[in-house]
This record gives C-alpha cells, structure tokens and sequence, in this order.
C-alpha cells in the first residue's frame, strides 16, 4: 500500500513540480509573482477560483459532516452554491478595477492612509491563517492515514511542499497547479458517484433509504449538529458574506485582464463548484451506510477520511488490490488539492506582508522589482513555518468547522471594510480601523467559546458566530467612522473611487 501510494504521490507531485518549474522561469516582475502579470483567461480563472475554492474543507471536511450528522452536515456544502453570488454582483468588479494586488491596495487606493493600509494587512493575514489551518491539518491526516508517517511529519510535508511552489513560481505556478488540480478533483468524484450508485441501482433516493435505516430518521432531520435554532441562519451569513473577504479569493481577480474577465471566471466558478457540491452530500451519505460512522471515527475522530475509507471500500476494500489503488489516488488528489490550496493561501498572506508593509509602509514605494519579489519569496517562507506550527494543533478537528469559523472571521472584518470603502463616501481610517478589531476580536472570540471548541460547555450557544461577529464589525467600522476625525482628502477622492470602481477608467 505505501509503496502504491508512494508512486501516485510522486507522479501528481512530479507535475506540479514542473509546472513550478516552467513557471520559475517566467516569474521575474512583482506583477508576474502576484498576479501572473493578468495573463489569465476567464476558463483558466474559473479552473483556479474553483480549485481554490474545493478545498480539503470540501473534498474531506464536508464528506465527513455528512456523514457524520446528516441533513446538518449537507448544509455546509449547499451553502457553497450561493456563496458566490456576492462576488459576482457586489465585489469582483469593483475589486478588479480598484486594486493591483492585494486587499490593502483597495483600500489605500481609497483611503490613502498607511495606517489604513495596516489594518487591511492585519485582517487579510490572521483570515488567512485561520484558513490555513485546516487545509494544513486536513493533508498531514491524510499523510498519515497511507503512509504511516506520524502527523507531525506529515504536517511538515504539506507545509514545506508549498513553499516550494510559491517561492519558485508565485502566482502563475499556483494558478496552474490549482487548475490541474480542479480537473484531477472533479474527475475524482464523479468516479467515486458514479460507482457509489451503482451500488444502489443508480437511485439516489435508495441511498437515502439506506441511510435512514441504519442511523434512523433522526439522521435526516436538522439538529445533529446545528443544534440551535440560528445555527442555519449563521451559516448562510458566514457563507454568503464571508466568501468575498477571503484575501486569496480577492487576489485572483488581479489575475484577468479586467472586470468583464473577473466576472466571467466568477460565472465558471460558479457551475463548476456547483457540480461538485452537488455530489458531496451522496458521498458523505454512502461512507455512513457502507463503511460506517464508528470505523470513520475511529480513523480520524473529525471524520475527515470518510472519502479515501468509501473509496478504498468501493475498490472491493483494503484486501483488495483495486480498493488499494482507488485510495491512493483519492488521498493523492486530495493531497494536491491542499497543496494547491494552501499555496494561494500563502501567497495571499505574504503579498499582503511584502507588498503592503515592506513596499509601501515601510519603503513608501522606493523598491526595485527584484527586490520586491525577494522579499515576497522570503515572507513566504516564514508564512511557511506559521502555517506548519498552526497545523500541528489541529490534530482530529473536522476541517470543514475551522474553514466555515475562518469564513466567519472574513465576514466580520474583512467584508464590512470592503463593503464600505467601495460605497460610503463617510467612512474614513478610523472606520477601516474600528471594522477590522471590532470584527476580527468578536468572531474569534465568539467561536472559541462556541461549540466548535467547547462542545457541551459553549458559553456561545452558536456554531459560526457571524450572526453577532458581523454586525459588530458594521457597528464598529460606523462608529469609528463618526469618532475619527473627518478626511476631507478620502471624501474628495471618493467619487474617484466609485467611477473608477463601476468603469475601470479614471476620471478625466
């Protein structure tokens, strides 16, 4: 089995790595290590928004919920169908034509403030974090599951491989080895649908029926593990909201040529992740009829491996040669897809880092290309290590939880500031400011005592706090706002902001 697992291993990661390596060769420029010097096309976008969008969160988390709690479980996977629609119609165009290459550059561009700049530094970096972790936990489980290697080790892997393809290849090796990755990710689970239903007579509905009677019905009603009444609610916000403040969902915009191609690859996106949410509920559902929810436990307790134990079991299970190899191919495509994902992750992180405090804080812009993008490929490398020491002390949390709680972050802080800065000619340094701790202190502090951490013992009844967290984070960036003293520089400046935000033109 290893030895099987190590050849399928080494031939996914043989091609991401030459992919690094023909894109090395073509990375020299800041814009080129940022943004792929926004050569992309909308398909090639599409391919790399959703390849960074079906994460171990999705491939593994998701399953795992479902399989786990039921109807519960599912919904964390039908609220990724609608968590683009914001994208679509509120930010991706305005992001495109506003920014360069991070989430500060939007809103120095408006605010024109280093302090505001700062701030957008801080949320862009710990959302990114919080979303780095169970991407990080998610691959040293599976690492762990076919090698043997201990978690740590496996850990170490994951985190040293993506430092590779970011350091060498910057944004246009990470956007390659994410559209591989979302090919290799659908074809993976269409295969798997397709041989689960065989099993039940290509009948979604027996599946069900199966389901039902072996965990009884309760396991097709809410409340599994959404237990409070506003848990769904919550969800839907966290998801709706929260997507379009994730720093390295932003940084693909700058990768089109302009706003029309942002909104296209967003409509890609779009039918593509559809397609593959669409299954993960059916999978979830088989790995508790036909492997069971005690032997899912008993392999990782957050349920995580859910889909390599259906796939190896529908091979004809670990006896079998065919259940042996259709688990080293799933665990290796879930293994490049957390490689794909924690690359964009990374290189989100440490542009904010380089590019917004070194360039333009700390240098005001007096920096050469090459050095900009040193200093890019050294800040990975220490976004590299935190990524590592994060994911050491995620060991058995289902991932899906702690991307949703990431999310939740994002909609506290991160979408408030945005929102804001694109539409409201008052809003100032003090509200960038007030918006970003408000909502940064509340959503973390809220989901650490939550069920998520606290289980039974939750001071915080609700799963995902965006409910609260989000609209303290409106109610902070407002009254910082009218508490800071007014800008008459960023007031004048903002019809500036808005035309060319709709437009993609400055005004004449």
């Amino acid at each position: 089995m290893k030895a099987l697992a190590l050849v399928i291993f080494a031939i996914i990661l043989g091609a991401t790595l030459l992919i690094t390596y023909w894109a090395a060769r073509r990375t020299k420029s800041a814009e080129s290590f940022y943004a792929a010097n926004s050569s992309l096309s909308p398909v090639q976008n599409g391919f790399a928004l959703a390849g960074d969008w079906m994460s171990a969160a999705a491939f593994l988390g998701f399953t795992g919920l479902a399989a786990l709690y039921g109807m519960d479980g599912t919904l964390y996977a039908a609220g990724a169908l609608v968590a683009f629609l914001p994208i679509l119609m509120l930010v991706a165009e305005p992001l495109r034509n506003t920014g360069r290459y991070t989430l500060g550059d939007v809103i120095a561009f408006r605010m024109r403030r280093p302090a505001a700049r700062l701030a957008a530094v801080v949320g862009a970096v710990l959302v990114s974090l919080a979303y780095l972790i169970p991407q990080m936990a998610g691959g040293g489980a599976l690492i762990k599951l076919l090698l043997g290697l201990p978690y740590s080790l496996s850990v170490v892997i994951v985190g040293l491989g993506m430092i590779v393809y970011v350091t060498f290849g910057g944004m246009l090796a990470t956007s390659w080895v994410q559209i591989v990755k979302a090919v290799l990710l659908l074809g993976t689970a269409a295969l798997i649908m397709l041989l689960l239903l065989a099993r039940f007579d290509f009948n979604p509905l027996a599946l069900f029926s199966a389901m039902e009677a072996r965990y009884g019905t309760a396991i097709l009603a809410p409340g599994n593990y959404l237990k409070h009444p506003l848990d769904q609610l919550s969800l839907g916000l966290s998801f709706a909201l929260g997507t379009a403040g994730l720093p390295h969902v932003m940084t693909r915009f700058y990768t089109v040529p302009d706003a029309r191609a942002a909104r296209r690859s967003v409509i890609w996106l779009m039918f593509l992740a559809g397609s593959f949410f669409f299954v993960t509920t059916l999978i979830g559902f088989g790995s508790a009829v036909l492997v069971g929810q005690d032997a899912i436990r008993a392999s990782d307790r957050g349920g995580n491996l859910a889909l390599p134990l259906l796939a190896q079991h529908l091979g004809g299970g670990p006896d079998s040669i065919w259940g042996q190899m259709l688990l080293a191919f799933v665990a290796a495509v879930a293994f490049a897809t957390i490689l794909a994902v924690v690359a964009g992750l990374t290189l989100s992180t440490s542009g904010a880092i380089a590019h917004d405090v070194y360039v333009n804080v700390i240098r005001r812009g007096q920096v050469s290309e090459a050095e900009q993008v040193r200093v890019a490929r050294w800040a990975t490398f220490g976004v590299g290590l935190v990524a590592i020491l994060l994911g050491l002390l995620a060991e058995g949390v289902n991932v899906a939880v702690l991307v949703i709680l990431a999310i939740s972050v994002a909609a506290s802080a991160n979408f408030p500031v945005i929102v804001l800065s694109l539409f409201w000619r008052r809003f100032n340094t003090a509200g960038v400011i007030g918006g970003m701790a408000t909502g940064l202190v509340s959503a973390v502090a809220l989901a650490l005592v939550g069920p998520a951490f606290l289980g039974p013992a939750a001071l915080f009844p609700i799963v995902n706090p965006a409910i609260l967290s989000m609209p303290l984070g409106f109610l902070g960036a407002v009254l910082g706002t009218y508490l800071g003293s007014r800008e008459a520089d960023a007031d004048a400046h903002f019809d500036a902001v808005l035309f060319q935000a709709q437009t993609g033109r400055a005004p004449a």
